[in-house]
């Protein structure tokens, strides 16, 4: 079996960040990993489905328990375009999730704003994987709203 790299995987998720782009949707994208396999992709959906919480590492969260059959994912890897904000940290301490790889800092809603981490204690976190291009695409984003 192949071995993918950490850029290989955040690609993935610029993939669904750019679908989340075409939906008029804050364009974040999410892929969970285990065993070098992606078992869930997702975008933002707040727009679409009319919902404050649907964020795409949540859709990524739930796509990921039903296609592991748990609810827990304490072997898995969340690949995401942006630092996730709190209610997303949370929902990854409650999956137990081993490992959260970002793109971007979020410098206004990131988790890490908060002085104690609401991540699981064996979380692993690895940032700024892709940086410049999960930044890019947020600003072509907000500029393109701002005109």
């Amino acid at each position: 079996m192949e071995l993918f790299s950490d850029e290989y995987f955040m690609q993935e998720s610029l993939k669904e960040a750019r679908k989340a782009f075409d939906k008029d949707e804050v364009p974040v994208g999410a892929v969970v990993v285990w065993n070098n396999q992606v078992i869930a992709r997702s975008h933002n959906l707040t727009e679409t489905l009319n919902d404050v919480t649907a964020h795409a590492e949540m859709q990524a969260f739930t796509a990921a328990a039903n296609a592991s059959g748990g609810k827990y994912l304490t072997d898995c890897t969340l690949f995401v375009t942006l630092e996730p904000c709190v209610m997303c940290a949370g929902a990854s301490n409650w999956a137990q999730i081993s490992r959260i790889v970002f793109g971007a800092d979020d410098d206004k809603r990131g988790y890490s704003l908060l002085k104690e981490s609401v991540l699981h204690t064996r979380t692993t976190v690895t940032r700024g994987v892709l940086r410049e291009e999960c930044s890019a695409i947020l600003k072509e984003f907000f500029s393109k709203k701002r005109k």
